[in-house]
């Protein structure tokens, strides 16, 4: 079984001027965790995930070992929060992202998922997006799927 079988195509995407506001807009309204991010030609640039929008509040961990007690100011942190979603897309997204193949093994996506900690990989062709794969795609096509009769 290959990517191809079990990936999820007609992805929404985002533009690399695209607020993070509209971003999260996106990832709410189709229940998904990331957007790929491409050009006009459908040529994937980045990927914004909720831990992109999010890790932006966080103290860094250099305040956060400096003064333990004081970086943890939730309601200063949640202020902050009408700043980054101001940014771009191109300001907060994953440049480069790890990407597969629509003919790779779909294990093989799989065990990137696992060592990388994703619950998603988009998924390239010809240096363009055509789709990303989920472990929910993952354990549909391997669990569901196979075997069953047509």
């Amino acid at each position: 079984m290959v990517v191809r079988d079990v990936m999820s195509t007609g992805v929404v995407t985002a533009k690399f001027t695209d607020t993070a506001r509209s971003v999260v807009g996106k990832m709410l309204s189709r229940h998904c965790g990331a957007i790929p991010v491409v050009d006009d030609e459908g040529k994937l640039l980045g990927l914004v995930a909720v831990r992109d929008v999010m890790i932006p509040l966080y103290p860094n961990y250099g305040d956060y070992i400096h003064d333990n007690v004081h970086s943890r100011d939730f309601e200063e942190m949640e202020e902050g929060y009408l700043e980054v979603m101001g940014k771009t897309a191109g300001d907060i997204m994953t440049k480069n992202p790890l990407t597969v193949s629509p003919n790779d093994p779909v294990l093989q996506a799989a065990s990137y998922m696992g060592l990388k900690h994703f619950r998603r990989i988009p998924v390239e062709e010809n240096g363009k997006l055509v789709g990303m794969i989920s472990m929910g795609d993952v354990n549909r096509g391997l669990f569901f799927t196979r075997g069953q009769a047509s």
